[in-house]
């Protein structure tokens, strides 16, 4: 069984974003050791216009080879007139109001996301399933997350998109490793309990 890791960064506070989920204020603080630390462990989450710019189009996945994000995360994508981000990765979208995908390489879940991420997992693959964000996607898939990769980058919001919107309920997880970049990034992996 693959594994569906929310891969994300966030503030101090556990924040994603803003109100309106623009994550802009943690771009500052994306060093080379970050960069390579991303390189080394993570390539495939780095959208395919970005490795090209940072010279990692000829890496290899190394851990995931399909994205699960929602619709918010995507059209911050098709604002720039790029409708497939994730090109080296096979793409789902999570939208109940996109209708057609505007990529041939990117399908739109419209309708029972759990059963169709279950069906991910499901399948038979030596790579794990990357879910991208944002809140209201990972709230909807929070029971079948298996791990968490949490960047928390040193700042405190005071408010904003939480890494997850859901209704309360408490859902364990275990440390698995931290990791501590110069620039005072933390990268924290935990599995889910069972």
């Amino acid at each position: 069984m693959r594994k569906l890791t929310y891969f994300i960064a966030c503030s101090i506070d556990g924040f994603i974003g803003d109100p309106e989920g623009d994550a802009s204020a943690m771009i500052s603080l994306v060093d080379e050791e970050l960069l390579e630390f991303l390189r080394a462990e993570y390539p495939e989450t780095v959208p395919t216009h970005g490795r090209r710019a940072l010279g990692m189009d000829d890496l290899p996945n190394k851990r995931f080879d399909t994205i699960v994000q929602g619709r918010a995360s995507y059209d911050l994508a098709l604002k720039e007139g790029i409708t497939s981000p994730y090109a080296h990765l096979r793409e789902y979208v999570a939208s109940r109001t996109l209708g057609e995908s505007p990529d041939p390489n990117v399908e739109i879940i419209a309708d029972d996301l759990v059963g169709r991420v279950r069906a991910l997992k499901a399948e038979d693959s030596a790579y794990d399933v990357y879910l991208c964000g944002g809140a209201g996607l990972a709230g909807e898939l929070v029971d079948e997350i298996d791990e968490l990769v949490i960047k928390t980058y040193p700042i405190v919001q005071g408010s904003g998109m939480p890494m997850f919107a859901s209704g309360f309920a408490i859902t364990e997880f275990t440390l698995e490793s931290v990791r501590a970049l110069g620039n005072g990034v933390l990268v924290r992996t935990y599995s889910r309990k069972h």
